[in-house]
């Protein structure tokens, strides 16, 4: 790996790009490709339901808690050593849940897995400001987005296939094992292609400003994703309101310690670039979405008794959409600009509620017409890969490339904790009117509440968006971005 840092554009960025993309493919996969293979790891090793939660909750809450410490440690010390040294560790941790032996040894594998995670997938968005010129940065976005979003299809299928396959009589355990032979051809491949990409100043270490945002970001993650598990218990609610305490706290060291002249994890003036917040705040709103993938599971196993395999199937017309959008995005930009965002999650907002409509006038235990259900799968997967190239775009675009591993950090985390949100507001709306009840009428019912709940909250996240853009094109709000001085 070449210790330099890129100063205009490099000529093999494609293929650094192409390297760089495996990592950001692997972490959504690995959270996804777990859902279906719950009922193997639990006849294998007898997990309990609470340690069968912590499989899943372990891998999301690290993984969220540590994406903005792991974009940073990109900026300071180099976002290709920090690739690899995520990447080894990831696949080490891979190679721990795949060996093992009990349901504690599984969790410790997954807990390995979030941490090194976030280490290695902030480096591809990050790395798209720094090796990319202006003019490719769109295209190069539209894959990243593309690769994002398919891994989370693909995850489902991909866990079907393994589990039905029973590889080498491994079970459940492939889908952790499978991780290895893509480790080992990205470290034959990558490690001498890769060059270095860092923050051209010297920077260090803020050891206080990671504790303080792991302890924030834990706050408000951990509850969301145990507090319906296990009732909402009093801890709960003790973590919820500690959490806007520690987020002052952390505000507070990190403005005082960028006024003395030090490095801080997050820059408060960098936060405070025009236009950030309110794209934040649309990233939000845009991965709401995140509780689809897991009550469609639901809805099509629950009220219609598909079994993994076919059910990870249907969500195949979505992951198409997901897939060409983000493809026609640089073309389409041209036309529109950054409108696409809203145009995506207009796309979104009509599949979803789409979908309700159809579930609605479908007879109870009916799987609904293939057609329709393919048609309005496939919109809802083209609105998302339409919207997130450009919504990543606008809230990376704010910032210089030195702060790109920050914001790339930042992006991440903000769509773990959308995902969060999204599972413990529009999941818990779904469970509470679910009930007791397993029947498939309530199950229908209960999801297209869901669905419009999250149809609400992409439209509004469209309104927002057209309204960021008039703002930024207009000539009193046309203020530079943030850049180091």
């Amino acid at each position: 790996m070449s210790a330099h840092s890129l100063t205009q554009a490099e000529p093999r960025r494609w293929a650094m790009f192409i390297i760089l993309l495996v990592g950001a493919f692997l972490p959504p996969l690995d959270f996804f490709i777990v859902n279906v293979a719950l009922p193997a790891i639990q006849s294998n090793l007898g997990t309990s339901s609470s340690a069968e939660q912590l499989v899943i909750s372990s891998y999301a809450a690290v993984y969220a808690v540590t994406l903005i410490t792991g974009g940073r440690l990109g900026d300071i010390y180099g976002r290709g050593k920090m690739f690899f040294l995520g990447f080894i560790g990831f696949a080490a941790a891979s190679l721990l849940c795949g060996l093992a032996w009990s349901p504690w040894v599984l969790i410790t594998g997954r807990i390995l897995q979030g941490a090194t995670a976030a280490i290695m997938a902030p480096q591809a968005l990050a790395s798209v400001q720094a090796i990319f010129p202006e003019a490719e940065k769109p295209l190069a976005l539209s894959i990243y987005g593309a690769v994002f979003g398919l891994a989370s299809v693909i995850g489902q299928v991909l866990g079907g296939i393994l589990i039905s396959a029973d590889l080498f009589h491994l079970g459940w355990r492939a889908i952790f094992l499978v991780n290895l032979p893509v480790a080992l051809l990205v470290m034959l491949f990558g490690l001498p292609l890769l060059k270095e990409t860092r923050a051209p100043s010297a920077q260090r270490l803020d050891p206080v400003g990671m504790l303080l945002a792991t302890l924030t970001l834990s706050a408000l993650i951990v509850p969301l994703i145990e507090g319906r598990e296990a009732g909402w218990p009093w801890w709960t609610w003790l973590l919820f309101i500690a959490f806007p305490l520690l987020a002052a706290w952390l505000w507070r060291y990190e403005r005082r310690l960028s006024q003395n002249g030090g490095s801080p994890l997050l820059d408060p003036a960098v936060l405070r670039a025009p236009g950030l917040g309110q794209g934040l705040a649309i990233v939000l709103l845009f991965y709401s979405i995140g509780a689809f993938f897991l009550l469609f599971s639901v809805y099509l196993q629950g009220a219609l008794h598909l079994n993994a395999l076919t059910a990870g199937t249907l969500f195949l017309p979505f992951g198409l959409g997901f897939l060409i959008g983000p493809l026609l995005t640089p073309y389409l930009r041209r036309f529109v600009g950054n409108y696409l965002s809203a145009i995506g999650m207009g796309f979104e907002t009509s599949g979803l509620a789409g979908l309700a409509w159809l579930i609605a006038h479908t007879l109870t235990g009916t799987p609904p017409a293939m057609l329709p259900l393919a048609l309005l799968l496939f919109a809802t997967g083209l609105g998302q890969g339409l919207a997130m190239p450009t919504l990543v775009r606008m809230v990376t675009g704010q910032v210089a490339p030195a702060f790109s591993g920050m914001i790339a950090g930042v992006t991440s985390s903000a769509l773990q904790i959308s995902t969060a949100l999204s599972v413990a507001v529009i999941g818990g709306i779904f469970y509470s009117l679910l009930g007791t009840s397993n029947s498939g009428a309530d199950i229908a019912h209960a999801f297209i509440v869901a669905l419009l709940a999250m149809a609400v909250c992409l439209a509004t996240g469209a309104g927002l968006s057209i309204r960021l853009i008039r703002r930024a094109s207009a000539p009193s709000a046309a203020r530079p971005r943030f850049r180091l001085k």
